[in-house]
């Protein structure tokens, strides 16, 4: 399938091998990587670059396997979770950056397209969400609050 906003073919990701236990030599148990996993939340890290750290820093391969849930799930249960979607607060973030360029660099048109184009797909995920009830029906996108919610 093709990309939503360029004009390039799809690309193939790697996979993970097929494996339904955590290896053996992984030192840390269950418990322990919760731990790290609150600790790391607390300390403001995504769920995305917890589960790098975990893997580079303490040798724990796959936390799903491990603990039989995911990052963003043991981050619910513990009360440490954002209450915006990962994915949406990194478009926010972007969206934020490119705003503040553009205001230095007026005549920037390609990034205020690329602006247009992120915009348009936190559009999409705040329709998505909301259909979802993970954000509340009166909750609405702007530059303003995006930068109040995420500073």
């Amino acid at each position: 399938m093709a990309r939503m906003h360029a004009r390039r073919k799809g690309r193939s990701c790697s996979k993970h091998p097929m494996i339904s236990e955590s290896p053996a030599w992984v030192t840390l148990n269950t418990a322990e990587v919760e731990d790290l996993i609150v600790k790391m939340a607390r300390d403001g890290y995504t769920s995305a670059r917890i589960g790098l750290m975990l893997r580079d820093q303490y040798g724990v391969p796959n936390v799903k396997l491990l603990t039989g849930k995911c990052v963003t799930e043991i981050m619910k249960e513990k009360g440490v979770a954002s209450e915006l979607p990962e994915d949406l607060s990194s478009l926010m973030r972007r969206a934020i950056s490119l705003n503040i360029h553009l205001r230095t660099n007026k005549g920037d048109h390609s990034n205020r397209r690329g602006l247009q184009l992120i915009e348009s797909k936190i559009r999409r995920l705040e329709h998505y969400y909301k259909d979802n009830g993970v954000l509340p029906a009166d909750w609405k996108y702007s530059l303003k609050t995006a930068e109040l919610m995420l500073k």
